[in-house]
């Protein structure tokens, strides 16, 4: 429930708004939720997890490359964040 609401207070900050597609977010926040339990960081399900903290550090939700990606075409790699 805390990564539920992480992800529906970041995208309503940065001017984002959550898929609308509500399996698509909760397969998302899950593999946010297995990665932190795992890991002990938020790293987007969507991205490979090395064990590396330096290489890995960028991968933490959001990513390094998630605000290029809504740029470019409307939506983050993990299909969580959209172009408002």
């Amino acid at each position: 429930l805390r990564i539920q609401k992480f992800v529906e207070k970041y995208a309503k900050v940065s001017g984002y708004k959550l898929n609308p597609d509500k399996e698509i977010v909760q397969r998302v926040i899950e593999g946010l939720a297995r990665n932190k339990i795992k890991y002990g960081k938020q790293y987007c399900p969507c991205r490979i997890v090395t064990g590396n903290p330096q290489e890995d550090k960028p991968k933490i939700c959001p990513c390094k490359w998630h605000r290029e990606e809504i740029a470019i075409q409307g939506y983050c790699h993990c299909n969580l964040f959209f172009k408002s």
